[in-house]
């Protein structure tokens, strides 16, 4: 004859999950699912677009005009993005608010990794740029990417650039 132990079913997948997450309650002194919910009401991104520019991406001027150039307690912040998607890629312009001001930028490289065969950056470089599109500074102080030349616009900007990459 078969014993009432193996007549038994095995407990449900939710019984033992509710049973862990019990023991989990009494061993750590709080609430699992409390934590549970705060975790999923928090949209994390986990897409490369994090490490292009957006809103409020601190960037790093890299030319010579006294408005970069200056110690500040802030860094420079980019404000807004000058196109549809709102990430900005190599050549494009973004607003920032350096020192208290607003000033136009172009974005002369950034961190996320771009089409096959273009550099990638250490930071999220950008000049500075008048509203009418010549830079502010003189000198651009690190390489810029070769594919800035591509686009037509920004001749006076390559005019001032000593390295290419």
């Amino acid at each position: 004859m078969r014993s009432c132990a193996a007549k038994r079913r095995p407990p449900k997948r939710g019984r033992v999950a509710r049973i862990q997450m019990a023991l989990l309650n009494r061993q750590l002194g709080f609430s699992l699912t409390h934590l549970r919910s705060a975790v999923s009401q928090r949209h994390f991104s986990i897409t490369t677009a994090c490490r292009a520019i957006q809103k409020l991406t601190r960037v790093r001027v890299v030319d010579n005009s006294a408005l970069g150039n200056t110690p500040y307690h802030r860094p420079p912040k980019c404000i807004h993005v000058y196109n549809k998607t709102g990430v900005g890629k190599v050549g494009d312009k973004i607003l920032l608010a350096i020192k208290g001001e607003k000033k136009k930028a172009l974005i002369v490289g950034h961190k996320m990794p771009g089409p096959h065969m273009t550099p990638r950056f250490d930071s999220n470089n950008v000049v500075l740029i008048e509203d009418n599109g010549n830079p502010i500074g003189t000198r651009i102080k690190t390489p810029i990417p070769y594919t800035l030349r591509q686009k037509g616009e920004f001749s006076k900007v390559l005019a001032i650039a000593r390295n290419f990459v």
